[in-house]
């Protein structure tokens, strides 16, 4: 019995010594056969993204809301913008260039106007949005509608078209030199959908 306990002692005494010798071979083993991370690899495309957002910023999926005063709810997204101009005085960006631009006018009678362009403006500081590279404007009432270039504005439920204007509405399918969506002044507010300029219309009558 006392030689056991000799030989049990000394073996817990040289186990103290040789685990933590064998536990720390094992971790620089671990160090240095692992795969050595270059940190190299990601920083070209790291540079370029960062480079190109430095000379050129922009904002991915932007979204401007507000009221006109007639009490329309509209509503302007975009698939990216770019500032453009000068900025104001209090540091905010006066205007932006965008693309793929989807404007949604909500009337308050009910009624609601979708504007889609490729290409747009957004002026704050006249309250504008200028839109072109192929328009497309769809109304509740049925209209579809399509032009080179428009106009809406902030402020006001106002849409202008200055050019050429075709597209298909209730009564079959029209032509016009212009056409202008417009509230009324008196109460109650009416909105109205004016065209001018050799209207032409091939009357359609329903099946």
């Amino acid at each position: 019995m006392p030689g056991y306990d000799n030989f049990h002692s000394t073996a817990v005494a040289w186990l103290k010594v040789l685990l933590p010798l064998a536990a720390l071979g094992i971790l620089s083993t671990l160090f240095l056969v692992a795969r050595t991370i270059d940190p190299e690899d990601a920083i070209p495309f790291a540079e370029v993204d960062v480079e190109d957002r430095i000379r050129e910023p922009r904002l991915t999926a932007p979204t401007w809301a507000g009221m006109t005063e007639d009490g329309s709810a509209l509503t302007v997204t975009a698939a990216e913008a770019r500032p453009a101009g000068t900025a104001r005085t209090d540091g905010a960006i006066a205007d932006a260039n965008a693309t793929g631009l989807r404007a949604v006018l909500d009337l308050p009678g009910g009624g609601r106007a979708e504007l889609v362009a490729a290409t747009g403006r957004l002026d704050l500081a006249t309250d504008r949005l200028s839109v072109g590279g192929g328009v497309v404007i769809t109304t509740s009432t049925g209209y579809t509608l399509r032009t080179d270039a428009m106009v809406a504005a902030l402020d006001r439920t106002s849409m202008t078209a200055p050019g050429m204007i075709e597209g298909d509405g209730p009564g079959g399918h029209l032509t016009a030199g212009s056409m202008e969506l417009t509230a009324t002044s008196a109460a109650p507010v009416t909105h109205v959908m004016v065209f001018k300029n050799r209207v032409r219309l091939l009357y359609q009558p329903s099946q």
